[in-house]
C-alpha cells in the first residue's frame, strides 16, 4: 500500500510544476483482467479499509474518522466496498459508509448528509458524482481505489480536499491539510514523487481512557486497596473495560490481526491480576482497537483528565497541572449558574476550587467530580471551550513530570516500588537477562536501562533521591540478583567434592548463595557472617591458596560484570 501524500506541503511553484508534468491521456479505461480482479478481491478491499480505518486523519479527539471519499472503480465496485465495510465493522449500523453514484435512490440526500459536519455517512464511496463539482470543506481523507489519467480530472478530484474547515480538530484548531491513498498508483503515472506522511493521530480519547482504566485496575490491586469499596470500584472498571472487549468484532480485520490477545483478555480470570506485561500487551494490541462510544467530545475529554488525576492519586505522582485545569473548569462554569444543570451542581464546584479538597480527596471524590461535571463541560462559551479543549489533551502527557507531588510525601516509597516490580517481572529484557545471567552489556543495554528508569518509570531526580549514587546496572544487578545456573556455571570448578574438603565446599556454596539473592559480593563480607562462622578464608584453604585466588578472581568477574561494557 502506498503512503499518503500531504498535499498542502507543496509550495505554489511546486503545484505549477505538478500540474506541468501531468500527460494527457484522456479516456484510457482500465482493461487488465487481472487488476479488475483485484479491485473486486474481498482480501483487497478489507486491506483498503483497514489501512484507513486506522492510519486516515482522524477528527474527535482521534475517536472518528473525519469526512472521507473513496473513488471507486464503478458503481459494483463501491456497492462492494460498503458490503464489506458493513461486513468487518458493524457497530456503525451501515450508515458510516455509503455508496453515492447515479444508481442509489435519493443520492442527493446521501451526499447532503454527507455534506454535513455532523451527519453520517462519514465515508462516501463515490463513482464520478463526488469527482467535481462538490464542495465538502470536512473531508480530510481522499482514497484513489481506481486509476485516473485525465489531467484534469484528477486535479478536480484532488480539490475535493483543498478547502479549509476551521474549528474541525477541536475548538480554534483549524484544518490545514488532507491525506490521499493512492493505491493504483496515479502519482507515479503522473511522475510526481510526493513525501509521505503519518496521517494516524498517536492515541485517540477512547483509546486514552481505556488505557488510564486498565492502569487504575492495575494499582488497585496493591495491599492497601483490599478492602471496600476500593474492590467493588476495582471491579466496576473491569466490568467496564470488559465490555468493551467483548464489543470487538472478531470477523474485523484489525481485530483478526491481535486475535489471540482479544480472545486472551475476554476471559475474565486474566483480569485477576494483572502484570506490567499484561498491560503492555493490553495497551498494545487491544487499546487501539476499542471502538468508539458516541459521547459528547468535550465530556470524554474532561473524563480523560480526571482519571489521569486518579491515577496520579493511586500512583503518588504529581498532577498540578490537571488539577489546575479542573479549578479553572469550575470557576468558569460557576459564572454560569443561571443554567439549571449548572446549578443543580453548585456545591461540587464550589468544593474543587478548594486547596483543602484535592488535598484530602480520595478516590471515590474525585470519581464523583468526574460524572458531576463531564456533562456540564459543553456549556462553557466557545472561548472557555478553545483553552479546555487544547489543555485537556495537552495534560495527559505530562503527569508525573511537576517537581512536587500530588499531595503529602510518600512518592519516593513508590517509586521504589515500581523499578523493584518492573525489573522484577521484566527479566527477559535484553539488559536485565545479561545483568541476571554474568553476561557483558553493550551501552545501548545501559541506555535502554535509563530511559526505563529514569523516563517510564519516573525521573532521574527520583532516582537519585531513592538510590543515590548507585549505579544504574548495579541496582538492577541487586535487585534481580544473579540467576543460580549462571552462578553455578561460575564456580564449577570449585563444586567438585575431590577437589575442595567438605568445610570449603561449604564456603563456596554460600558465595553462591550470597550473590544469587544480591547480585554482587564485596570481599569484606567474607570476614562477616555467614562466611565466619566456617572460620577465615586464610584457616579454610592454608593448604590451597590458589584456590583461594582463583575463587577471588570469579569473584572480581562477577562485580566487573555489572559495571564494563563489550569493548570497553
Amino acid at each position: 500500500m502506498d503512503d499518503g501524500v500531504r498535499y498542502d506541503e507543496l509550495s505554489d511553484e511546486e503545484k505549477e510544476q505538478y500540474e506541468d508534468t501531468f500527460d494527457e491521456v484522456e479516456g484510457e479505461e482500465i482493461s487488465n483482467s487481472a487488476i479488475n480482479q483485484w479491485l473486486f478481491n474481498d482480501n483487497t478491499i478489507d486491506q483498503v479499509l483497514n489501512d484507513l480505518m486506522e492510519n486516515g486523519i482522524k477528527i474527535e479527539g482521534g475517536d472518528k474518522l473525519g469526512k472521507t471519499i473513496i473513488f471507486a472503480n464503478n458503481s459494483k465496485h463501491a456497492k462492494r466496498i460498503v458490503e464489506r465495510f458493513n461486513h468487518i465493522y458493524p457497530q456503525y449500523n451501515g450508515k458510516f459508509a455509503r455508496q453515492i453514484d447515479y444508481k442509489v435512490d435519493y443520492v442527493q440526500t446521501l451526499i447532503d448528509d454527507f455534506s454535513t459536519k455532523d451527519k453520517f455517512p462519514q465515508i462516501a464511496v463515490s463513482v464520478d458524482m463526488l469527482d467535481t463539482r462538490v464542495d465538502i470543506p470536512e473531508v480530510v481523507n481522499l482514497v484513489f481505489f481506481k486509476k485516473v489519467r485525465s489531467k484534469s480530472k484528477f486535479w478536480q478530484m484532488i480539490g475535493r480536499g483543498t478547502r479549509l474547515c476551521p474549528d474541525l480538530f477541536g475548538i480554534g484548531d483549524d484544518k490545514k491539510y488532507f491525506l490521499i491513498f493512492d493505491y493504483l498508483r496515479n502519482f507515479e503515472f503522473f511522475r510526481e514523487n510526493q513525501k509521505g506522511i503519518e496521517g494516524k493521530l498517536s492515541v485517540g480519547l477512547t483509546e486514552r481512557i481505556f488505557n488510564l482504566k486498565v492502569d487504575i485496575i492495575k494499582e488497585l490491586q496493591a495491599l492497601d486497596f483490599q478492602e471496600e469499596p476500593y474492590i467493588r470500584h476495582r471491579n466496576d472498571l473491569i466490568d467496564d473495560v470488559y465490555q468493551e472487549i467483548h464489543r470487538l468484532n472478531d470477523e474485523n480485520f484489525q481485530v483478526r490481526m491481535h486475535l489471540q490477545f482479544v480472545h486472551k483478555y475476554k476471559n475474565r480470570s486474566n483480569w485477576q491480576a494483572l502484570t506490567v506485561t499484561n498491560v503492555s500487551e493490553i495497551q498494545e494490541h487491544i487499546s487501539p482497537l476499542i471502538i468508539s462510544i458516541v459521547d459528547d467530545e468535550l465530556a470524554k475529554r474532561f473524563d480523560s483528565v480526571m482519571y489521569s488525576i486518579e491515577l496520579a492519586k493511586l500512583t503518588a505522582k504529581n498532577a498540578t497541572r490537571p488539577i489546575k485545569s479542573v479549578v479553572q473548569t469550575a470557576e468558569e462554569l460557576s459564572k454560569l449558574s443561571t443554567i439549571p444543570q449548572i446549578n443543580a451542581k453548585r456545591d461540587i464546584l464550589i468544593k474543587v476550587q478548594s486547596e483543602t479538597f484535592w488535598e484530602e480527596a480520595n478516590l471515590f471524590e474525585l470519581d464523583e467530580v468526574r460524572e458531576a461535571i463531564r456533562e456540564l463541560v459543553k456549556f462553557l462559551e466557545k472561548e472557555n471551550q478553545k483553552d479546555y479543549y487544547t489543555n485537556f489533551t495537552d495534560i495527559f502527557t505530562v503527569i508525573g513530570k511537576e517537581d512536587t507531588p500530588f499531595y503529602g510525601s510518600n512518592d519516593l516509597q513508590n517509586y521504589r516500588k515500581k523499578v523493584n516490580q518492573y525489573l522484577k517481572e521484566h527479566q527477559d529484557q535484553t539488559a536485565i537477562y545479561k545483568l541476571r545471567h554474568n553476561k557483558l552489556l553493550t551501552k545501548q543495554d545501559v541506555q535502554t536501562l535509563e530511559g526505563v528508569l529514569w523516563t517510564d518509570l519516573g525521573t532521574q531526580d527520583d532516582y537519585k533521591k531513592e538510590f543515590g549514587d548507585t549505579s544504574i546496572t548495579k541496582l538492577v544487578r541487586q535487585i534481580v540478583g544473579l540467576d543460580q545456573q549462571a552462578a553455578n556455571e561460575a564456580f564449577s570448578e570449585f563444586l567438585n567434592e575431590e577437589k575442595l574438603n567438605v568445610s570449603q565446599l561449604r564456603f563456596v556454596k554460600l558465595i553462591i548463595d550470597y550473590v544469587v539473592k544480591n547480585g554482587t559480593l564485596e570481599k569484606k563480607v567474607l570476614q562477616e557472617d555467614p562466611f565466619r562462622t566456617l572460620g577465615s578464608v586464610t584457616e579454610l584453604f592454608r593448604d590451597n591458596l590458589d584456590d583461594v585466588r582463583g575463587i577471588i578472581r570469579i569473584i572480581d568477574t562477577i562485580n566487573r560484570n555489572v559495571e564494563e561494557y563489550e569493548g570497553a
